[in-house]
Formats: structure tokens, sequence, C-alpha cells
């Protein structure tokens, strides 16, 4: 990829995806531009990836032709005004906030912008994002291909209708928290039945990891894999039914729900 990228905030998700693009090798570290507020987080940029990172946020948006917002969403009000000016018309902007509409963030650049409202989610930290994008319309489908092929750097990355975008805060933004009381409640019942705590803590989390895995590789429902695992009057059915009972199914989907319309609220409260 022949572009400059820029970040507007140097922080965890930036580091995430600026390490995806440099170990997938889309970009050279000279390409990538970051920004930040503090010595520390600029010089951690510095030694971690090589690239070149500074305070002035104007740099990162005048030479950028792709510009990543990676900043919490009350900062939009301070940023925002400050590099609009030196954002190009051909710049494609990359916005990772939560709750910040593609109108509310267009609005706040009062100009024509070529922008991408993107969801991706904390395992990107480990090269195991979940990512969904959506795009305005002035974003053409090779920019758009472009993006994608930056999301899919560090995991796994879907385009969705922005209508979509709450839901996906459910199923994958937030999601990652409720398979960890999940690992944290296997462990537990681990130590509770005699097994030392980090061991515990390694069976479960890897339990997990390999049964994400053999849904995604294998294509299978996940209720068939299920049912694979269950013998007629063994240990795993009478699990399984126990979950039913204490009401796991119906708890994971009112959580689920509840979060997205957290989400729409906040996505209300940005709707110009």
């Amino acid at each position: 990829m022949n572009k400059k990228i820029g970040f507007i905030g140097g922080g965890n998700m930036a580091s995430a995806i600026i390490g995806g693009i440099l170990d997938a090798k889309l970009l050279q570290k000279e390409q990538v531009i970051a920004t930040a507020k503090t010595t520390q987080t600029l010089e951690s940029l510095r030694n971690r990836f090589g690239i070149y990172a500074t305070a002035d946020n104007t740099e990162a948006a005048r030479v950028s032709d792709i510009l990543f917002l990676a900043i919490k969403p009350y900062l939009f009000e301070e940023i925002i005004p400050e590099i609009k000016g030196f954002i190009r018309p051909d710049t494609l902007v990359v916005s990772i906030a939560a709750g910040q509409t593609i109108g509310a963030i267009e609005n706040a650049f009062c100009q024509d912008i070529k922008l991408v409202r993107a969801m991706p989610n904390t395992p990107a930290l480990v090269g195991e994002a979940m990512s969904a994008l959506c795009a305005n319309q002035n974003v053409t489908d090779a920019e758009l291909s472009e993006a994608v092929s930056i999301f899919n750097s560090f995991g796994k990355c879907e385009v969705v209708p922005e209508s979509m975008m709450d839901t996906v805060i459910g199923v994958s933004g937030s999601s990652p928290a409720y398979v960890y009381l999940f690992i944290e409640a296997m462990a537990d019942a681990a130590v509770a039945d005699g097994m030392p705590r980090g061991q515990a803590y390694k069976f479960a989390a890897q339990s997990v990891l390999g049964a994400a895995k053999m849904v995604l590789e294998t294509g299978t429902h996940p209720g068939i894999l299920k049912d694979a695992v269950c013998s007629p009057g063994g240990t795993t059915i009478e699990a399984v039914a126990m979950l039913e009972q204490q009401g796991m199914r119906s708890a994971v989907i009112s959580a689920q729900r509840a979060c997205v319309q957290k989400s729409r609220k906040m996505d209300r409260s940005n709707t110009p």
C-alpha cells in the first residue's frame, strides 16, 4: 500500500492497529505517523514501532492519506476543530470511537469528507480483533477495500450497514467482557474442585479458544458442535441441562440486548 497512515491518538487500540499493519507488511514504518499528548506515550510508540510520533495533531492530519481518529469520543469536540482545516479532500478518515455516528462526525468537520466508521474490539491487542466497518457516500469501493485490508491485518473484519453498528457493539465490541466472566466462572468452579488457580485459567481459556476456532474453521452450526460433545447420559449433557435450568441462554441474550439498547441511546445523542 503506497499510502501514509496517521493516527490521532496513540493508545492501546492505535498501537494494536499499527502493530497489525507493520506485522502484515502492509506498510513500512516510515509510512506511519502517530500523535499523543504525553512524552511517555510518544517514546513508547517510537521505541516499539520505530515510527514518527509527534504531539502535533495538525501535522498528522496534513500528511496522512488515511487518518485514524483513535481518541475517546469526548475528545472529538476538541480535536476535530483543531485538525479539520488540514484534512485534504482525498484523505480517508477512519473513526474507531463508539457512539459517534457518521452524521455526527460529518457535522463536526463542517465539510465533505471521506469517512469510515469502524468498531474493533480489544482482542486487537493480540491480533484477534473482530471489526465492523461502514462508510459514507464519499468513500469509493477501492478505498473501503483498503480499510478492510488494514483491519484484517489484526483480526477479522466485516462491512455492515451503519444501522447494524449497535448490534455489532453488543455481539463483538463489548462481548469480550462476557467471555471473561465465563472463563472466570469456569476457573472458579475448577478451583472449588481442587485445581490450582493458574492452571484453572489456562484450562478454561484454552477450551474457549478451541471451541471458538471450531466454529470459525469448520463452519458447523454451534448447536451441532454442542450435540457432538453431549453423549447420552453423559457428563456434558448434565452440565448443559444445568446451564439451561439456570437460564444461561436467556441471560446472555438479555445482557447483549441491554448493551445494544445502551449503544442506541448513545448514538441517538450524537445524531444530528
